[in-house]
C-alpha cells in the first residue's frame, strides 16, 4: 500500500468514527468532522499533509494514487 492510498485509507476511517461519535456520544463532534474535511481541503491545495508525513516515516512507498 502507497503512501496516497493509506491516506485515502485513514482520511475515510477517521470521517467514518468523527460521524459515529456525533451521532451517539455528542453532537459537537460534528466539528471533528469539520476538521478533516478542512484538512483534506488544504492537503489538496498545498500538497502538505501531516498523516502522509507520518506514514511515509513508518515506511509506506510514495506512490500515485491513480497508477494501477
Amino acid at each position: 500500500m502507497s503512501i496516497d492510498r493509506a491516506v485515502f485509507a485513514f482520511a475515510g476511517v477517521m470521517i467514518i468514527v468523527s460521524v459515529l461519535l456525533t451521532q451517539f456520544v455528542h453532537p459537537m463532534f460534528v466539528w471533528f468532522t469539520v476538521f478533516i474535511g478542512a484538512n483534506l481541503l488544504q492537503s489538496a491545495f498545498s500538497g502538505w499533509c501531516p498523516a502522509a508525513k507520518i506514514f511515509a516515516k513508518l515506511g509506506l512507498p510514495a506512490g500515485c494514487a491513480f497508477d494501477k
